[in-house]
């Protein structure tokens, strides 16, 4: 038996699919006959005048784009309901934690605050705290005026 593994060999390389003796010889001088001639400046005449909205197509899709995206989250956020109040401090227990704890607020708020800003920023903000030049120093609480020697 002289059988071959050669699956080539089995069905034969001839495909059926030949090209015509001579094709290429004559096939550029075919071509360029086929081909209409087309002047060069025919081609840039032809070009339309861009309109106005030719010009501000483009941003009028990218307004759209973004109110559409604006509507969305507009959506997302009236169908997920209210969400919790950030202005409370209650909602954020770490901090609340973090602001009970001494030795943080020592170690961490009062080297960053300047003391006499923060009296001002009291004062500027409430009614009630009488702070002037002239009052007590002792209706102030003692914390604002550590130094860090006293820490």
């Amino acid at each position: 038996m002289n059988e071959t593994n050669d699956i080539l060999d089995r069905i034969g390389r001839r495909s059926g699919m030949t090209v015509p003796e001579g094709y290429f010889d004559s096939f550029v001088a075919k071509m360029s006959e086929s081909l209409p001639d087309v002047m060069p400046d025919a081609a840039e005449t032809d070009t339309p005048k861009r309109t106005f909205w030719h010009k501000m197509r483009p941003y009028a899709y990218m307004a759209a784009m973004f109110a559409g995206i604006w509507c969305m989250m507009k959506m997302f956020g009236m169908l997920s309901g209210p969400g919790p109040d950030l202005t409370d401090i209650n909602n954020y227990p770490g901090v609340l934690t973090a602001l009970n704890d001494v030795t943080f607020v020592n170690d961490y708020v009062y080297p960053t605050v300047d003391r006499y800003e923060l009296i001002e920023d009291i004062y500027m903000q409430s009614d009630d705290i009488p702070l002037s030049i002239d009052s007590d120093l002792d209706t102030i609480p003692e914390y604002l005026f550590m130094t860090d020697d006293s820490i």
